[in-house]
């Protein structure tokens, strides 16, 4: 969850912790910079410059696309090597290829630089994979337990903050700006904001000698996952438990855990994100070829959609203690149904504002309560084979939403589309709230 702790005073930090919490910090507040910018605004880009509904499903699709194959090896490769040197190398690798956005306007014509952009996407993704998953380890062995909500904490208010103040910047960067030269300025400042998080990542020591760091009774709740690619609106990727499939000792999946009761877990997680990837594609096309907001009203629903993530998660402690993880998460799921059904009637600038505010709230709530729902349902010691089903799944449905849901407008136009997508996620709301 996205909350800043002041209780604990910089003064009461372990002098032996502060450099790697700082480091931390800064790594965020950078990496805050790069999603802001070149990450929020590459769909956009693309949007603008004609990519169609299948296009720009396969720009969202392909970390999944890669995920999917190369997960499970990227936790084995990690348990063979240096977790500190793996996660910056692979970080340098990945952020490198932002440096060639700034150059697509220059080498291609637009259907080229919608092209190389999937290309590029699906390329990057494989060390941003390595990376996303071996962070979480790093974390881990980098933070004590007792220390780790507090900085998770920091590190996810200082996301969005940076965030919303990087979006706004970039929009106004936008305005100014003749297209595309705007688009490489806010994919140079995206490149810089990626560069500057690795270097900082590379300061990150692990701290914890003589014990398994990634045995945690409770998620770190770190929200931030640097390595994958996160669209706007309600598409945040979600990486529950990537840090535990560093302890996957086979390099294969259980097919006995099918046969319980987690089967039914993983159906209902599969559903809902399912119809959640359905409507990503589409937010963007109807944003831009049926709204016509421009790149800084864009940046403002952006800023609006995480300042409302963050006024959230700062109640949902006392909604975790009233409803329960399955009933919040449930909750929250019914009320994201919202966010496609009022998009696919929105016609104005404010509704489009509310909108995206009431979808901030939702995923707060979601966001928050998925990760501590998952893993009470999990016991302790079968962490790593159990999750490694969750994110074949997760994955799986991020590629078949992504690439369904522009097939679906396709056939039945944007607005229905996007409706289908809203009837979805309320029905798998109604599901998790029932069996789950």
């Amino acid at each position: 969850m996205i909350v800043l702790p002041f209780r604990r005073t910089a003064e009461a930090i372990p002098a032996e912790h502060r450099p790697n919490f700082w480091h931390l910090y800064l790594d965020i507040a950078w990496y805050g910079v790069l999603s802001g910018s070149a990450i929020s605004f590459m769909v956009i880009f693309a949007t603008r410059l004609g990519a169609n509904g299948l296009q720009i499903g396969l720009l969202n699709a392909s970390p999944a696309i890669v995920s999917l194959f190369f997960t499970l090896p990227v936790g084995q490769w990690l348990q063979k090597h240096p977790i500190r040197l793996a996660v910056f190398w692979t970080s340098v690798w990945h952020r490198m290829f932002y440096a060639a956005w700034i150059f697509l306007p220059l080498l291609f014509s637009a259907p080229g630089q919608i092209q190389a952009l999937i290309w590029l996407t699906l390329a990057m993704s494989v060390p941003g994979t390595a990376m996303a998953v071996g962070f979480n380890a790093l974390f881990a062995e980098a933070v004590p337990p007792e220390w780790r909500g507090h900085v998770a904490g920091i590190r996810n208010g200082l996301l969005a903050l940076v965030f919303m103040v990087v979006s706004l910047l970039c929009g106004l960067i936008l305005e100014w700006l003749p297209f595309p030269v705007g688009y490489q300025v806010v994919f140079g400042l995206g490149f810089i904001g990626g560069v500057m998080s690795s270097y900082h990542l590379w300061f990150v020591r692990p701290a914890i000698d003589g014990q398994d760091p990634a045995r945690l009774n409770n998620p770190v709740n770190d929200m931030a996952r640097p390595g994958y690619l996160r669209t706007l609106g309600d598409g945040r990727l979600a990486t529950v438990g990537l840090r535990f499939l560093t302890r996957l000792k086979q390099p294969w999946l259980n097919l006995e855990l099918l046969r319980g009761p987690y089967s039914v877990i993983l159906l209902l997680f599969f559903v809902f994100h399912l119809t959640q990837y359905l409507a990503i594609p589409l937010f963007p096309l109807y944003w831009v070829n049926h709204l016509h907001l421009t790149d800084q009203e864009i940046s403002l629903g952006n800023a609006v959609f995480y300042g409302a993530v963050l006024i959230g998660s700062s109640q949902l402690a006392r909604l975790t203690r009233r409803l329960g993880n399955r009933h919040l998460m449930a909750v929250g799921i019914a009320a994201m149904s919202v966010y496609p059904a009022l998009t696919a009637v929105t016609h104005t600038l404010q509704l489009f504002l509310i909108t995206s505010a009431l979808g901030g709230l939702a995923w707060s709530m979601v966001g928050g309560a998925s990760a501590n729902y998952l893993l009470e349902k999990i016991p302790e010691d079968q962490r790593p084979a159990h999750l490694a089903w969750y994110n074949l799944a997760l994955n799986a449905a991020v590629l078949g939403g992504s690439l369904i849901g522009p097939a679906l407008a396709g056939a039945i136009g944007i607005v229905a589309a996007l409706a289908l997508a809203a009837a979805g996620r309320f029905l798998a709301a109604i599901g998790l709230w029932r069996w789950g």
